[in-house]
């Protein structure tokens, strides 16, 4: 991400809310909240989201399972295979798009009109139209993975963890790189202080 530029935007608790509930109102809804959830709460990138399969999400029996295994076929480049373990707003999600639908392990999760699931550019395509719908300026379809990763950090010693653990729940081979989509927290820092 060093030398793109200017990252895309953080969304808030209330642009998520927003961008979920604006899913209600789309074509495919139960698609479109789990396209949603799984950037923001999962963290996945344009090009998982994309290729993502329910082989990937379900159990041996095919249920939708507690975590997302992702090979490094389905991410980027030879170390961005990952488990993400599946928030609950997301498998819920996940459990009610696979209701509706008739699906086998090898069918894609985000699915189009045209094809057996949609590609890559479509998937960023439909992030910037939907935020763009919104009204949310800076957001992209990075926005939902940079949200993850930096409410992660944030969480990390809470939850007894560290950047390490928010590193590979990104994929990233880096942690350097990790830390590149962190935002800062004026309010934390203070609290840092008032503990020192």
């Amino acid at each position: 991400m060093a030398g793109q530029g200017k990252q895309a935007k953080i969304l808030t608790d209330s642009q998520v809310r927003d961008a979920l509930a604006a899913c209600n109102d789309n074509r495919y809804p139960l698609r479109d909240r789990v396209m949603v959830l799984l950037s923001v709460r999962a963290g996945l990138r344009v090009k998982e989201i994309a290729c993502l399969k329910w082989s990937m999400v379900t159990d041996a029996e095919g249920n939708v399972g507690d975590a997302l295994h992702l090979p490094n076929t389905a991410s980027k480049g030879k170390n961005g295979g990952r488990t993400v373990p599946l928030k609950a707003d997301l498998r819920t999600a996940l459990v009610a798009l696979k209701a509706s639908r008739n699906v086998d392990g090898d069918d894609r999760v985000v699915f189009s009109e045209r094809t057996i699931g949609m590609l890559p550019g479509a998937v960023q395509v439909w992030f910037h139209r939907h935020y763009k719908a919104l009204g949310f300026e800076g957001a992209s379809s990075h926005s939902g993975r940079r949200t993850f990763v930096t409410r992660a950090a944030h969480k990390a010693v809470q939850a007894g963890g560290s950047l390490r653990d928010v590193q590979q729940l990104a994929g990233h081979a880096s942690l350097s790189t990790t830390q590149l989509y962190i935002e800062g927290n004026s309010e934390a820092k203070r609290r840092i202080i008032d503990l020192l």
